[in-house]
């Protein structure tokens, strides 16, 4: 994404870009959220006693303490709150002490079990593209957050935003979970703003050592990991692992490989099969024979999440499949150590046979993670009532920046980071979200639009990468991301067999013994695929994306 400053007219424009959201929507989110039937269930909360006006937030009403749960769908948030000045404050300020909650596992299984005990956190973030979300929205175990704004806080509507709404609408005209880093195409294309965040990384120092080979080819490829193997198994005394893949099987070597060598998402309107590319099986059978020759290990493959943090830390790898954001407190700690120009940059990968740039996934609708209230919850007012204030310009100020005064300051007209904190933002990131929790320590609620006007200029060790994946950005095709079938029914148990069959596959590909071998192991796949029913699974997917489309066209 783009993190020039913006203008504070070009601020108030894309505010209302995003309450548009998409071209086309001229009815009132008031109007368009409201359920189409009544609730047939006891657990709505009674009628909202007083009189609320949708033009003001409604959470200045109670500012009484009140303590609410908060999952956080993601095992590695390491956050607190209660003790970072800007939780502090938004606590002094709204009465709203949080209690955050994060799974020791995986997320679904956690959310899963609390499911099936009844008792769930007030509120709940998780991956938009998690099974469990249609779990608890389709098992009643979340509030419709239109009914709830309805009732206690209508200003909701003005800050939520109507596009957000209308898009996770589901079929009883209710919305039951609204997302954070929410880009819609319409506001990409009119800010630069894409959120692409997959790049393809190489150590600096060891990439010009060698030459700045070309990667973008099998030859190329394979030239640059025979080099690297002959002159380089060590580096500046360190050993250097050849390859990485974010996410392994499922992201890194399926649909981030597809999308660097911009493989298709759908021909003549019908959804492709991006497994069974030409393109994209010949690099499989690149990294076949970079295995054979002993040029990659199954290190990338097997790889715990502390094995990757210490080779990361230490310019282990070589390259890397890898999102540029998971690298912002990395580069700028390499580009100061002993080794400056051991950070790494984005650089072309691998590409199609047609030299094609990549087709790089933008920010989309979907947004990264959703939040809901659950019906467990004893606050129901306070719970919508504190999702409008963090959704609102204000909240969003609030939670970024902190406290006017004391992490930020007025200057030229807008608010800007005191010096003191822009510092830490540059050399100690821990210590800022610790002590200050500002930025983006508290993002479950996190709006770009809003807060991209106030971030810092980044340092070149991070821009060059976040440059890089603007520019390859294909921003209409957030519309195919989570076309996979989530939850319970018949084609999303389908689909799950599939692609946990497909996870033990690959490494088998890449560890074949020769072609013919690697051709048998996937031809054995596909018949597999076949037979869970994966014909279910793309008419599942188009059905899916015939509704994006329309949602889209509104």
């Amino acid at each position: 994404m783009k993190r020039n400053l913006l203008k504070p007219g070009l601020a108030l424009i894309l505010s209302v870009i995003l309450t548009l959201g998409m071209a086309g929507c001229s009815n009132s989110a008031n109007s368009e959220n409201k359920p189409t039937s009544q609730p047939t269930d006891n657990t709505q909360p009674p009628p909202a006693e007083t009189t609320l006006n949708p033009d003001e937030p409604a959470w200045p009403l109670d500012t009484s303490p009140v303590d609410l749960t908060w999952f956080v769908g993601a095992n590695w948030y390491a956050h607190t709150w209660g003790e970072s000045l800007t939780s502090k404050y938004v606590t002094e300020k709204t009465g709203v002490n949080v209690k955050l909650e994060v799974p020791s596992g995986e997320a679904n299984e956690h959310i899963t079990l609390m499911m099936t005990s009844g008792k769930l956190p007030d509120l709940i973030s998780m991956g938009s593209w998690e099974t469990a979300v249609k779990k608890l929205w389709e098992g009643d175990h979340v509030y419709a957050l239109n009914e709830l704004a309805d009732q206690y806080d209508p200003y909701f509507f003005q800050v939520a935003g109507d596009g957000t709404l209308k898009w996770y609408r589901q079929e009883n005209g209710n919305t039951y979970g609204v997302p954070n880093d929410s880009y819609s195409p319409n506001l990409m294309h009119e800010t630069g703003m894409t959120a692409a965040n997959q790049t393809f990384l190489v150590r600096k120092d060891l990439y010009e050592e060698i030459g700045s080979p070309d990667l973008s080819t099998p030859e190329g490829f394979l030239g640059a990991l025979q080099l690297l193997k002959d002159k380089y198994p060590e580096y500046k005394g360190q050993p250097i692992s050849p390859f990485f893949a974010q996410g392994n099987v499922p992201y890194g070597m399926t649909e981030y490989l597809q999308n660097l060598l911009a493989v298709p998402h759908e021909k003549d309107g019908k959804v492709y099969d991006r497994i069974t590319d030409p393109d994209y099986i010949t690099w499989l059978k690149t990294f076949r024979t970079a295995y054979e020759r002993g040029l990659i290990n199954v290190d990338f493959l097997v790889d715990s999440d502390t094995q990757v943090e210490e080779k990361t830390n230490n310019a282990r790898y070589f390259m890397m499949i890898r999102e540029w954001t998971g690298m912002t407190a990395v580069n700028p700690m390499l580009a100061a150590s002993a080794n400056p120009d051991s950070y790494y940059i984005a650089v072309d990968g691998p590409k199609n046979s047609k030299g094609d740039s990549p087709k790089l996934f933008p920010g989309n609708m979907d947004g990264w993670m959703v939040t809901m209230i659950s019906k467990s919850t004893e606050n129901p007012e306070r719970a919508i009532r504190f999702l409008t204030y963090l959704a609102s310009e204000e909240g969003q100020r609030d939670v970024f920046l902190g406290k006017e005064g004391e992490t930020w300051e007025m200057a030229d007209g807008k608010p800007q980071l005191k010096a003191e904190m822009a510092g830490l933002l540059e050399t100690d990131i821990e210590k800022m979200e610790k002590e200050y929790g500002i930025m983006d320590t508290y993002w479950m609620m996190r709006n770009p639009v809003i807060i991209n006007q106030w971030r810092p200029e980044k340092a070149p060790v991070i821009k060059q990468m976040e440059d890089f994946a603007n520019k390859q950005a294909d921003i209409d095709s957030g519309i195919y991301k989570g076309l996979d079938p989530q939850g319970d029914s018949e084609v999303s148990v389908a689909w799950s067999r599939i692609s946990q069959n497909w996870e033990e596959v690959l490494p088998e590909l890449i560890t074949a013994k020769d072609e013919a071998d690697f051709d048998t192991i996937f031809d054995s796949f596909l018949d597999r695929r076949q037979n869970y029913g994966f014909d279910k699974v793309l008419e599942y997917r188009q059905t899916e994306l015939d509704v994006r489309k329309a949602k889209m066209a509104e």
